[in-house]
């Protein structure tokens, strides 16, 4: 077996080699072992039934909007939902014409052949939403959980859409810069898009690139983080009650632009960290993922456990299937996508801890 993180964690370890490196971790040598019980378990249940991580982490390869030589794929999972249309431009928002067929394991899909011309059936840049029969029988428009774009409904400021991102292909950035090298004494320039033109109103990817990039080189960093990346329809959250965690930010630009501040980042040396929120979600409903088929456990701890009393928002069930393949194709998507060369997770006592770390002072002596 080849050495990758896989071959490590199935080898003849049982967790405990880092109390070579911490004897102070020696008390707690039984909580090690299960918890590398557990993750060994994992890894081979991923290996047994996706294939492995690597194709496990491919989720976005699958779901949402795929094109193929004779069409457009969509596929969505939504278990609790008792039907599900495609709606939106392409098809006058007709809430019958486009039904998803159900899958196993809470799947659903549509296949959308391209017309005698070759033509898509949805164009560039249409507005896409999911109508469903929610699990209480009531009828509820969804932005697509998959989604790569969402705008702002001019008409109506309070709406958000999905949008189909497929640019024609003088549109598409092209990579000119390779990613910098691995830094071993990183200092990191934390920056908000939006916040750091200097005069009022939102800032733009394209002038953050210009304008801003070059003065973080200048002043001899190497890294930079960005703030409010993923897409969070509430600006005054800093980024951090996301709705729709494949989209880039609609608020600074389109994700061509993204790619764009990305890659002349990489053309000036430096790498570009992205602040990514796995800890919790928006509980925006129509938007969000919160209610998503109308139960309160579709990715989400269902009743209380799914709730942050705090941050009022939507937990994460790191324990569901699905869950974990939507947050681990989200982290690829981001390195694949958009070329990002790593991460800041925020709110990571949340993930770690019931509790969430509320009302804890983590002197370091905690069980």
């Amino acid at each position: 077996m080849a050495d990758t993180l896989e071959s490590r964690l199935l080898g003849p370890n049982d967790g405990t080699g880092l109390i070579n490196e911490d004897p102070y971790l020696s008390n707690y040598a039984s909580y090690l072992r299960d918890r590398f019980t557990s993750i060994r378990w994992l890894i081979r249940e991923l290996q047994e039934k996706e294939g492995g991580l690597v194709k496990f982490s491919e989720g976005y390869k699958q779901f949402g909007f795929l094109r193929v030589p004779s069409g457009l794929w969509f596929r969505d999972y939504a278990p609790s939902a008792q039907s599900i249309h495609l709606v939106g431009d392409f098809n006058g928002w007709d809430r019958t014409s486009h039904p998803l067929r159900r899958e196993e394991f809470g799947r659903w899909s549509i296949f959308l052949p391209d017309d005698e011309n070759g033509k898509p059936a949805i164009p560039h840049g249409s507005r896409i939403k999911v109508s469903m029969k929610l699990a209480d029988g009531t009828m509820g428009d969804r932005v697509p959980s998959w989604i790569t774009r969402v705008e702002q409904d001019p008409s109506q400021p309070a709406n958000k859409n999905g949008v189909y991102w497929n640019p024609p292909e003088e549109e598409v950035h092209k990579w000119k810069n390779e990613r910098p090298g691995p830094v071993f004494a990183p200092r990191i320039y934390e920056a908000h898009v939006g916040m750091s033109g200097q005069i009022a109103g939102v800032n733009s990817y394209r002038a953050f690139a210009d304008d801003i990039l070059p003065r973080i080189k200048k002043l001899g960093y190497n890294c930079v983080q960005l703030m409010a990346i993923m897409e969070h329809s509430y600006y005054a959250s800093f980024g951090y009650q996301v709705t729709n965690f494949f989209a880039s930010s609609s608020h600074f630009g389109s994700p061509e632009d993204l790619k764009y501040l990305v890659d002349k980042a990489h053309g000036l040396g430096l790498r570009v960290l992205l602040d990514i929120v796995h800890s919790h979600a928006s509980r925006n409903v129509g938007d969000g993922l919160n209610l998503y088929d109308g139960s309160d456990h579709c990715l989400f701890h269902g009743k209380e456990r799914g709730y942050h009393t705090v941050w009022d928002s939507r937990l994460f069930n790191y324990g569901n299937w699905e869950t974990l393949r939507f947050l681990l194709s989200n982290v690829r998507w981001w390195l694949e996508e958009f070329r990002f060369d790593g991460f800041r997770f925020d709110g990571v006592t949340s993930m770690l801890y019931l509790h969430h770390g509320l009302g804890k002072g983590f002197s370091g002596d905690e069980e």
